[in-house]
């Protein structure tokens, strides 16, 4: 089922999210309504925040980056077979020199701002059979997961803009929250009447 996606205001995408055991109530219908809505949206990556539920998940479909051929062979391989589900993911390591990148996010539709970002990243995670994982991920991989593991800390990429940016957002972000924006998906608008 597709499920309508939290827009910019919605205060479910500023809370922690909290952690998630086996016995969450309909786990594989939620993941699996993820991936739908995800799809839908033509998104590469969903936090549950974004459909209103405050807990650490979040899915990820990497592939359409592997069709980029800026980028070398092996991270194209790597990026085509990226669908994954994060449970209680943690990001416990960090490093190398930030790089800009153009991001945007299904919850704030029509904007697209550059973001740092560190290259590679070290993560603590379950995947759907709550197997305990610990992975490493870099370039275009490791982008999308700091992106989606933001929304569990209750950021969103426009917090990580310089202020002066921020500020001359405001409008547009208040427009969004209000429902007066063009969006071909479902979605929730926190202060639209």
């Amino acid at each position: 089922m597709i499920l309508p996606i939290r827009a910019y205001g919605d205060p479910v995408l500023k809370r922690m999210a909290q952690d998630i055991g086996p016995d969450h109530p309909d786990l594989d219908q939620l993941i699996g309504d993820m991936f739908e809505t995800m799809y839908a949206a033509n998104g590469v990556g969903l936090a549950a925040p974004q459909i209103g539920q405050s807990i650490r998940l979040f899915v990820i479909d990497a592939s359409p980056f592997a069709d980029d051929e800026e980028l070398e062979e092996a991270e194209r391989t790597l990026l085509a077979g990226m669908k994954r589900v994060f449970i209680n993911p943690y990001i416990v390591e960090e490093d190398g020199e930030k790089w800009p990148m153009e991001e945007g996010c299904l919850s704030i539709p029509n904007i697209r701002e550059e973001v740092l970002r560190q290259p590679r990243i070290v993560l603590e995670y379950q995947n759907e059979k709550f197997e305990e994982l610990e992975e490493e991920f870099t370039g275009f991989a490791a982008r999308v997961i700091q992106h989606e593991h933001d929304h569990l800390d209750g950021k969103l990429f426009t917090d990580r803009l310089p202020l002066l940016r921020r500020k001359l957002l405001q409008g547009k972000l208040r427009d969004i929250s209000m429902g007066r924006t063009d969006v071909s998906y479902k979605m929730r608008f926190p202060m639209s009447k």
